[in-house]
C-alpha cells in the first residue's frame, strides 16, 4: 500500500525549499536567526491561515498538539514569544517574494480566457482593514479609528492577484495607481474614484487602455457618433472631446475618448468612459461588469482568511499575516484550479482546515473528496503446526 504523509506537508511542497532559501538570502531574512529560522516561522503562519487560528497560542499549541505529524515537515512548534519576536523583526518582504513566486506557478494552470481579445485585462481596486486606534497606534484613520488599505492589481485571466500595496487608511486609490507600470496593450478597469484625467493621458501615451464609469457632471462634447447594435442594451456611443479648461490642460485635445451609454436588464443607465475605439460598446460594458471579480477577491479574503484579527500589533506582523493570506488564497486557487471536482472557495478552506494533518493523497483527496481511502491490507497471520 503506497502511504502518503499529510495534506498540509504536500501543500508545502508547491514550495521549493531551495527558490523559498534564495528568497531568504535575498531579503536577508535569517541574518541574526538562532535556531528559529524563517522556514519554521513560514509553516506557523500558513498554518494561521489554513487552520484559522485566532492567536499566536492557537498557532503554538495546535502545532505542538500534532508535533508526531511535524516530523516530515522538518520544523517544531515555536514558542510564542519566538514567533512574536521573528513576527516583529524579521523584514515581511520575505513573504512578498514567496508570494510572486505561487504566483507563477498558478499563472501554469490557468484556463482559456473569457474575452475574445488577446489584451490583458486588469482590475484595479482597494479595500479597507479597520483596526483599533490604541492596539494599532500606527495605523492612523480617523480619531477614534485605525486602519491600513489593501490596494490590489486583479488578473482576470484565472482571477488571480497579481499585485498588493499596503498603505495607510487614509491613502487614495489613485495615488497608488499612479505609481504602477503596465504593459503596452493592457486594459485596465476600475471604479469612478480612480478618474484622474492627468493620469489618463500618461495611460493614453503608454499604450494602455482603460474601461471606467463615467463622473456625472463631466462636461464634454460629441464629436462623432458611432452605431450601436440592436442587442445588449446599448443606448449610445459616441466619441468625445472635454471642454473645461481644467479637463483639457490635463487630457489635451486630439486624445481618443469614448463615451458608452448602457441601460441594464434592472433598468438602471450606466455611463462608461474608455480610449480603447475599437471594442465593440457591449464588449466594454461586460469588461465593466467583470471588474464585479475583484469584490467577490475582497469577500473571499475577509471571510475565508485571517485578515480581520492579527497575532502581531506591529506594523511588520501586520504586513507578515497579510502576505501569508495571499499567499493561502494563491493555494486556494491553485486547488480549484487543479480539480476536478467543482469546489467553491469556502467549502474547500473549511474541508482543507478539518483534514490538514490527515494522510492521504491531496490530489485524489481533492477530486474525490467524499470517498473513504482504502483500507490498509490484512496482516498475514503465520499458522503454526
Amino acid at each position: 500500500m503506497t502511504r502518503f504523509c499529510s495534506i498540509f506537508s504536500q501543500l508545502l511542497q508547491l514550495f521549493p525549499r531551495v527558490d523559498f532559501q534564495k528568497a531568504v538570502v535575498a531579503t536577508q531574512a535569517e541574518r541574526h536567526a538562532r535556531g528559529f529560522t524563517c522556514w519554521d516561522q513560514f509553516v506557523a503562519m500558513l498554518f494561521c491561515q489554513l487552520g484559522r487560528a485566532h492567536s499566536l497560542r492557537e498557532i503554538c499549541g495546535g502545532l505542538a498538539s500534532c508535533e508526531g505529524r511535524l516530523t516530515h515537515l522538518g520544523v517544531t512548534a515555536p514558542p510564542k514569544s519566538t514567533l512574536a519576536y521573528a513576527n516583529a523583526h524579521r523584514p515581511w518582504q520575505l513573504y512578498e517574494q514567496v508570494f510572486y513566486q505561487l504566483l507563477d506557478r498558478c499563472r501554469g494552470a490557468t484556463r482559456g480566457k473569457k474575452f475574445r481579445f488577446k489584451n490583458t485585462l486588469l482590475s484595479l481596486d482597494a479595500t479597507v482593514i479597520d483596526l483599533c486606534a490604541e492596539i494599532f497606534a500606527w495605523a492612523k484613520f480617523r480619531r477614534t479609528k485605525g486602519a491600513v488599505k489593501l490596494h490590489f492589481t486583479l488578473d482576470h485571466d484565472g482571477y488571480l492577484p497579481t499585485a498588493l500595496v499596503i498603505t495607510e487608511g487614509k491613502r487614495h486609490d489613485v495615488t497608488v495607481a499612479r505609481q504602477q507600470t503596465f504593459e503596452p496593450g493592457t486594459i485596465l478597469v476600475f471604479d469612478r474614484g480612480h478618474q484622474d484625467f492627468s493620469w489618463f493621458a500618461r495611460l493614453d501615451a503608454a499604450g494602455v487602455y482603460f474601461v471606467t464609469r463615467m463622473k456625472e457632471g463631466t462636461a464634454y462634447e460629441v464629436i462623432d457618433r458611432l452605431p450601436v447594435p440592436s442587442q445588449g442594451g446599448v443606448v449610445a456611443d459616441a466619441r468625445i472631446a472635454l471642454t473645461t479648461p481644467q479637463s483639457t490642460a490635463k487630457y489635451e485635445q486630439g486624445r481618443p475618448l469614448r463615451r458608452v451609454e448602457v441601460v441594464t436588464p434592472e433598468g438602471d443607465h450606466l455611463v462608461f468612459l474608455t480610449n480603447h475605439l475599437d471594442l465593440g460598446p457591449t464588449t466594454v460594458a461586460r469588461i465593466y461588469k467583470d471588474r464585479w471579480q475583484i469584490e467577490l477577491l475582497f469577500k473571499a479574503l475577509k471571510q475565508n482568511l485571517r485578515v480581520k484579527t492579527f497575532v502581531g500589533t506591529s506594523a511588520n506582523a501586520l504586513h507578515i499575516q497579510i502576505w501569508t493570506a495571499l499567499i493561502a488564497l494563491l493555494i486556494l486557487k491553485y486547488l480549484q484550479l487543479k480539480a476536478t471536482f467543482g469546489w467553491s472557495l469556502s467549502n474547500l478552506v473549511a474541508l482543507l482546515r478539518m483534514n490538514l494533518f490527515v494522510y492521504r493523497d491531496l490530489w485524489t483527496w481533492l477530486n474525490d473528496p467524499f470517498t473513504a481511502p482504502p483500507l490498509p491490507p490484512e496482516p498475514v497471520q503465520e499458522v503454526l503446526f
